[in-house]
């Protein structure tokens, strides 16, 4: 019956080719409309870590005091006086300060330009916490951290452009006149949103090309390439600097169960308030631990716009799908003689409500198809509208494929309910003796 029933809708649709094209339309750009702006949505929300987000967790310490402070909340980032401590205590069982910095590979032959690449200043414990793949070799250890070591991490796609795709294990790199040795080679690695320093990036931003010690990195008097925040005059010279109050550093700790995350905050706590009695803070201790999401939460990363756009493009399909339900019933009720004709032949209501179901499907199919062509031309065009960095995540892979046609044939069977029940409601008697 399935069959005979899609036969019959398909004719429906060929006997009115202008109200049926209204409809395609209508469905096609409402959920073209809205799966883009999904995508989008999707791309900006999502968990870039899942199965590490509960166990890794940014570090909060308020050094500047609640006349500095937004709504009493402590600094985003921390100074190198803290971080330090942190560190020293290394009361997790990971732990890592990080910051991003100014880096250009210098490349053998001298006639082509070094090339800026994205770089952050780590220690080794950051890329077992983060699960950065690795193509060839690994991470460097704590004695590299120690020693300050001249060593780097570097990209799949950097090493195919410096070395075209050889283990570059053990080879120098070039980085601003100084020759690091690779320890390692990441395989394809780009979590998005950037949860880890999501403070510089607001999420976004290219994948991570260079990492180095941070050891190194502070050696080298390297500045950061990020963010730097003073709430006073830090004083002349790196060293001043770096003993300032000034906050540049993202710190990063992994806690694997609840237990271990309340003795880490309970010993912040303990921190901040030694920092009371030693007279640097003049305050209450005011700490916190955020775990990947609420610390994508707290720093709002996914971008209003996308939850503005998402709202209006459902809105319009919303929009769409009344106006569907109004060209359906215009057409179902058009057919009423043909209704009573089938019923008085002893066709049963809910034979009528399975043909114009099935009839409503192939209009959902249909616009889902031509959605389906609208949505892959959104997303080369998302980049119109949102960031570029925001834009490049949108993509129309199997999922949003399969859920664009099932978006489009569900939403239209649904509007197609109120004139299926409208038809089921002819009285066959009332159209025999009319027609």
């Amino acid at each position: 019956m399935f069959a005979y029933y899609l036969q019959l809708g398909l004719r429906s649709l060929q006997r009115n080719p202008v109200l049926t094209a209204l409809m395609v339309m209508a469905i096609g750009f409402g959920v073209a409309a809205s799966m883009t702006t999904y995508s989008v949505f999707l791309a900006t929300s999502s968990n870039p870590i899942p199965h590490k987000s509960s166990q890794l967790y940014a570090v909060q310490v308020d050094n500047w005091g609640p006349e500095d402070s937004d709504k009493g909340e402590p600094p985003d980032s921390l100074n190198y006086t803290d971080a330090m401590a942190l560190m020293a205590a290394h009361r997790a069982p990971r732990q890592t300060a990080l910051y991003p910095v100014g880096v250009s590979v210098v490349p053998d032959d001298q006639s082509q330009l070094p090339s800026p690449e994205s770089t952050y200043a780590t220690y080794g414990d950051a890329f077992a916490m983060f699960d950065v793949p690795f193509l060839h070799g690994s991470g460097w250890g704590a004695a590299e951290d120690d020693a300050h070591a001249a060593v780097a991490v570097i990209s799949r796609v950097l090493n195919d452009k410096l070395f075209r795709g050889a283990n570059s294990v053990g080879r120098q790199i070039n980085l601003d006149g100084r020759n690091y040795r690779i320890t390692g080679v990441m395989d394809s690695w780009d979590p998005q949103p950037l949860f880890f320093d999501a403070v510089n990036t607001s999420g976004f931003s290219d994948p991570v090309q260079i990492f180095i010690p941070f050891t190194r990195a502070v050696e080298l008097k390297m500045a950061t390439a990020g963010n730097n925040n003073c709430n006073r005059d830090p004083g002349l010279g790196w060293d001043a600097w770096l003993h300032s109050e000034c906050i540049w550093i993202q710190y990063w700790a992994e806690l694997p169960d609840r237990a271990q995350a309340a003795a880490y905050r309970q010993y912040l706590h303990g921190y901040a308030a030694e920092q009371q009695r030693t007279g640097r803070f003049r305050w209450a201790p005011n700490v916190r631990l955020s775990n990947v999401e609420q610390w994508m939460d707290h720093l709002k990363v996914v971008p209003p716009e996308a939850k503005i756009s998402l709202l209006v493009a459902l809105g319009f399909l919303l929009i769409c799908l009344v106006n569907t339900v109004g060209l359906l019933l215009a057409k179902f009720m058009r057919r009423a003689p043909e209704i009573g004709v089938r019923r008085a032949l002893g066709a049963s209501r809910k034979t009528v409500y399975a043909q114009f179901l099935i009839e409503a499907a192939t209009v959902g199919l249909t616009g889902g198809a031509l959605g389906l062509l609208l949505t892959g031309v959104g997303v080369l065009c998302v980049g119109l509208v949102f960031d570029p960095q925001i834009a490049r995540l949108a993509t129309l892979d199997l999922s949003l494929i399969a859920l664009t046609l099932l978006v489009a044939v569900l939403s239209t069977v649904l509007a197609a309910f109120y004139p299926t029940w409208r038809a089921a409601q002819v009285q066959p008697a009332w159209q025999l003796k009319s027609n």
